[in-house]
């Protein structure tokens, strides 16, 4: 049962707005220069500084001319205004996701997709249907298999794969993107035998009585495999590129940062931006190759140049740090509470990290850290540290993903060093990744500091906030709503994880726009709604500032432009 929706506050906030001593912004026009689009009779929130409300808003050449009242809005209607009545419906600036994988996330919905399947008869059925509605294919590939259904460790069995497709490699990756999942024709073809050692950065997972393997590979351990594989072809990923570019304009997402980009994947939106069909603004976060060394700083900085476009920035540089703590291949500070007592696996060497970034901070590379454990947090502070120290302030907007442990000594530091930390929210409850895969090998101590977004919010940190898509829905309204309550937005409503965690509504979309705007370093044309920036505008089926805060996760997009242009409609007229 619904809970009863509050009542109607924005209406009160909108009129105290517009009768306070500030003006509405505008832009000097003549008669000739009148508005493209007006929309009016509205609740826009604007996320300026003041974080405001106007009734109105007027968009000329894919920018916004005017924010305001109803009555201010009459001075820019022209004989070819197209005229919006918002009624009442609450618009917000389109929101930006500064950690997704739009591309392979696309490609993996028309692969086999174990997504949102809940154990292991399921996966059997749809890994069966899709090797028989596919007999053509050289390779069974796909993933979204979830680690917590095979227990601690997450260790799929080839033999289960086996049993289905013998005739065919298989290989089906974590929903996490961590893990592999092979089957026995796929390990002899990648010449993967007991006797193979294990890479630095990664595990291949063995019966420990007997040596065999067990048909799961973690972290750098799925290259070995990967190699053998068919890379996928410029068609397909313009195609998953195009299925993705839908979803997120339907999903009120304007901009993102693509957290894994090499250059087939630049090429990629080359191509649907020459044709004048790319609906996003990208920052393109280069792939940092470990398995090289700093002499491939010299080709990050041609593809910078090669690439950089009206809405392609490949600016940024990703790092992969560390893994995961359900397999414990995350970071700690202290061992886990394993046998082997291991304290994760460091993916670059902490103290080759610090000549890294120091570098690419030098040639002005935001550097974009993936980090979950405490360990990895630290060794990408102490790395932006470094750079400092060598460099100077050089305002390039490191930031640090996933953090879902970090010591409370290191709150401080994301203020400290200028480093924005990029939470993926809708992991912040308690599942069975929670309770039966980190807490039993973190401890209860450790358990205190799991995605401690207020925390760094109060101490001074600025919060933004991305999926991980395709790990996690890339809908920002489920996101929100688990930032804000702690539980699950689609009914999973146990004991929060960490309620003084919880962040209200207004952090939670700031670090969808203008914090998000910052980190994409576009706030000055995006981020909010503001005269002089594009009109990258998102409208909703309710006021988010209305409602009960679970039913946050149930909003709707109606309507979301680009530059002024409509990319996604939902019966809104």
């Amino acid at each position: 049962m619904r809970k009863p929706k509050a009542k109607n506050l924005t209406s009160l906030i909108v009129l105290l707005y517009l009768s306070a001593s500030c003006e509405p912004q505008s832009i000097e026009i003549d008669s000739s220069s009148s508005a493209d689009l007006v929309m009016h009779n509205g609740a826009i929130y604007t996320v300026d500084n003041a974080h405001s409300w106007a009734q109105a808003l007027a968009i000329k050449d894919g920018r916004i001319i005017y924010v305001g009242t109803d009555v201010g809005i009459n001075d820019f209607l022209g004989a070819d205004t197209k005229i919006v009545d918002l009624q009442n419906k609450m618009v917000m600036p389109g929101m930006q996701d500064v950690h997704i994988h739009p591309i392979s996330g696309g490609i993996l919905s028309a692969s086999c997709d174990l997504n949102g399947l809940s154990n292991i008869a399921e996966y059997r059925t749809a890994i069966s249907d899709y090797a028989n509605a596919n007999p053509d294919l050289e390779w069974i590939l796909g993933g979204g298999w979830a680690m917590s259904v095979f227990g601690a460790g997450g260790k799929p069995n080839r033999k289960i794969i086996d049993e289905l497709v013998s005739d065919r490699p298989v290989f089906l990756t974590s929903t996490d993107g961590h893990s592999g999942w092979a089957n026995s024709l796929a390990l002899e073809l990648a010449g993967i035998t007991k006797e193979t050692p294990d890479p630095v950065d990664g595990i291949i997972d063995r019966d420990p009585e007997t040596g065999e393997l067990i048909g799961s590979l973690q972290e750098g351990a799925m290259t070995l495999l990967e190699k053998y594989i068919p890379s996928d072809t410029m068609e397909s990923k313009i195609a998953g590129l195009r299925y993705s570019m839908e979803m997120l304009n339907g999903y009120g997402i304007t901009s993102i940062q693509d957290a894994i980009v090499r250059e087939t994947e630049l090429q990629t939106y080359r191509h649907l931006e020459g044709q004048n069909e790319l609906t996003l603004r990208v920052v393109a976060s280069l792939w940092w190759e470990r398995a090289q060394g700093l002499e491939q700083l010299e080709n990050l900085k041609k593809l910078r140049t090669k690439y950089t476009s009206n809405l392609v920035k490949p600016t940024t540089v990703k790092i992969m740090q560390d893994g995961l703590v359900e397999n414990y291949t995350a970071v700690l500070v202290e061992p886990y509470y394993i046998p082997s007592q291991s304290k994760g696996i460091p993916m670059v060497e902490p103290e080759f990290l610090k000549k890294v970034v120091t570098v690419l901070d030098a040639e002005n590379f935001q550097v974009h850290f993936h980090a979950l454990g405490d360990g990895a947090v630290r060794q990408s502070l102490d790395a932006v540290e470094e750079s400092i120290y060598e460099n100077g302030r050089l305002g390039n907007r490191h930031h640090i993903s996933h953090l879902q442990l970090i010591h409370p000594d290191d709150f401080g530091r994301f203020t400290e060093l200028d480093v924005v930390a990029n939470f993926q929210p809708l992991w912040a409850y308690k599942d069975t990744y929670i309770d039966d895969l980190t807490a039993p090998f973190l401890g209860e101590e450790r358990m205190k500091f799991m995605y401690p977004i207020k925390s760094i919010q109060d101490a001074g940190g600025m919060i933004a906030f991305g999926s991980d898509w395709f790990v996690s829905t890339p809908n920002p309204f489920h996101q929100m709503e688990t930032a804000i309550t702690r539980q699950g937005a689609t009914g999973e409503l146990s004991e929060p994880l960490l309620i003084e965690e919880s962040v209200d509504l207004k952090t939670a979309i700031d670090a969808f726009t203008i914090n998000a705007a910052f980190v994409n370093n576009l706030e000055k044309e995006t981020g909010s709604i503001e005269v002089g920036k594009f009109a990258d505008l998102v409208v909703l089926d309710q006021n988010l500032f209305e409602i009960e805060t679970h039913d946050i996760s149930e909003t709707k997009v109606l309507l979301t432009l680009f530059e002024g242009q409509e990319v996604y409609r939902d019966m809104i007229e």
